[in-house]
C-alpha cells in the first residue's frame, strides 16, 4: 500500500464548502432561514440560485416597497436573467398573464379580472363562501379523526370558490389541485412542470372555447364580453393564461395560509386562547398571520431595466432581483418584536399580498375565505389539535408558495 506524504511544505487544503444557494430552508416554518441574518448588514446583496444565476436579494420593508413602485424594474419573464430559482420549462417565460406583464399591457389585462375581485364583489360573494366553508366543515366533522385538514378544508374551500368564479365543474377540482401542486411545489422536475402546464392549458382551451360559444355568469364569460364590447383583439391563449393564473393563485396561496396559519395558532396556544375568547379579533388575527408567515416570501421576482442605486448597492440593468418579503414583514424598524405572533397587532401595512402595481388581485377574496374559516373552525372543533408533533409535519421547502404538505389533526 502506498501513501502520499503530507508535509509542512505541501499542506492539505481543507475541502471548499459549497456556497449555499437560494431558496434557503426555514429550519422552523415560523422563522426566517438562518441565512437571512446576513442581510442585516447588507440589505441588497448578490446571492446564488441553484440554477447557477446570481441575482440581487432585496430585503427590508422600505427597500422592497421602494423597488416595487420603481418603473425601472420589470416583471416580464422574457428577460434572460429573470430569477427563476428552479429549472423552468421555456413555457414559463411565455405562458403568463398580467403577473408577468409591465404597463400598459398589465393594466389592460388585469382589468378583465379585477371587476370580480373588488371589495364590493367579494362582499356579495360572502354568503356563498360561507356556505362552502360550512359544507367543508360538515364533511370534516363526519370523518373519523385524525384527518388531513389541508385536503379536507384548506384546499377545498378556496378551490371550490375559484372554480365557481371561473365556471369550472366541481368534479374537476382534483385535476387542478394535483397540477397546481406540481406547478408551484418545490419538488417537481422541469419535465413534470412542463407536462402539468400542457395538461392544464389543454383543459382551459376547451373551457374557454365553450364559454365563448355559451357564455354564462362566470369570470371567463365576462372577460370575453368586455373584450368584445371594447372592440379589443384577444386570443384563446390570452384567456387561458388569465384563467391559469387565477386558478393557481386563487387556491394554492389561500390553502397554504389556512393550513400553516392553523398550525401556527395551535402551536401558540396563548394567542389561540385570545381568538377563542374574542371572536372579533379574527380579522386582525388574519392580517397578523399573513405577516408572520409570509408564504410568498420568494414569489416576487423582478429584472432591472436600468441601473438602480439602492441601499448602497448598484443593481445593473438586466440583473435579476428577488424581493424577500419575509425580511420586510419581520423588519424591526417597522414592527416591534417582529418575530413574535401577536394577533391583536393586525396591521394591513404588511407585504404579505405584495405591493405596488402587482399587489395581489385576490387579496380581499383570500381575506374573506380565511376570516370565515378561522371564525368557524375553532367553534366547530374547540378541542382541535395536531395529530402528530409539528416538527414531524413536512413543509414545502423551495416551493414558490411556502406551506405544509399536509396538516393531520384530531379533536
Amino acid at each position: 500500500m502506498s501513501m502520499t506524504a503530507i508535509t509542512s511544505e505541501s499542506p492539505a487544503a481543507p475541502p471548499a464548502e459549497a456556497e449555499e444557494t437560494f431558496p434557503f430552508v426555514r429550519k422552523c416554518p415560523f422563522a426566517p432561514p438562518e441565512q437571512y441574518a446576513q442581510f442585516r448588514e447588507e440589505p441588497v446583496k448578490l446571492i446564488p440560485l441553484a440554477t447557477g444565476l446570481r441575482i440581487w436579494a432585496v430585503t427590508g420593508y422600505h427597500n422592497i416597497r421602494a423597488l416595487l413602485t420603481d418603473p425601472r424594474v420589470s416583471a416580464s419573464r422574457k428577460h434572460a436573467n429573470f430569477p427563476f430559482y428552479f429549472n423552468a420549462p421555456p413555457e414559463f417565460r411565455t405562458e403568463t398573464s398580467f403577473i408577468g406583464y409591465d404597463m400598459p399591457e398589465h393594466a389592460a389585462t388585469r382589468r378583465k379580472a379585477a371587476v370580480t375581485f373588488t371589495n364590493r364583489q367579494v362582499n356579495l360573494l360572502k354568503p356563498k363562501i360561507e356556505q362552502v366553508v360550512d359544507e367543508a366543515l360538515d364533511a370534516m366533522a363526519a370523518m373519523e379523526p385524525p384527518v388531513d385538514m389541508h385536503y379536507v378544508l384548506s384546499l377545498r374551500v378556496p378551490m371550490t370558490v375559484i372554480c365557481l368564479l371561473l365556471g369550472i365543474p366541481y368534479e374537476d377540482h382534483e385535476f387542478f389541485q394535483t397540477n397546481g401542486t406540481v406547478l408551484l411545489g418545490g419538488t417537481a422536475t422541469m419535465e413534470q412542470r412542463q407536462a402539468a402546464l400542457v395538461d392544464v392549458n389543454n383543459y382551459l382551451v376547451s373551457l374557454v372555447e365553450l364559454k365563448q360559444r355559451e357564455p354564462g355568469e362566470d369570470l371567463i364569460s365576462r372577460a370575453v364580453a368586455e373584450y368584445r364590447a371594447n372592440g379589443e383583439d384577444f386570443t384563446t391563449r390570452d384567456l387561458v393564461n388569465l384563467c391559469r393564473l387565477l386558478m393557481n393563485g386563487g387556491h394554492e396561496t389561500t390553502a397554504s395560509m389556512l393550513s400553516l396559519g392553523t398550525a401556527a395558532l395551535l402551536e401558540h396556544p396563548a394567542e389561540l386562547a385570545k381568538l377563542k375568547a374574542d371572536p372579533t379579533l379574527v380579522e386582525a388575527a388574519t392580517e397578523e398571520l399573513v405577516r408572520y408567515l409570509t408564504i410568498g416570501d420568494a414569489a416576487v421576482p423582478r429584472v432591472a431595466l436600468e441601473d438602480i442605486e439602492l441601499a448602497g448597492a448598484t443593481i445593473k440593468a438586466g440583473d435579476g432581483i428577488l424581493c424577500l418579503g419575509l425580511t420586510g414583514n419581520r423588519d424591526p424598524e417597522v414592527y416591534e418584536n417582529p418575530d413574535e405572533l401577536i394577533l391583536e397587532r393586525g396591521s394591513r401595512k404588511h407585504l404579505g399580498f405584495g405591493h405596488g402595481l402587482h399587489h395581489c388581485i385576490g387579496a380581499d377574496l383570500a381575506r374573506a375565505e380565511m376570516v370565515l374559516v378561522w371564525s368557524k373552525l375553532f367553534n366547530r372543533f374547540p378541542n382541535l389539535r395536531l395529530a402528530k408533533p409539528f416538527e414531524q409535519i413536512p413543509s414545502k421547502e423551495r416551493a414558490i408558495i411556502y406551506g405544509l404538505w399536509g396538516l393531520p389533526v384530531t379533536w
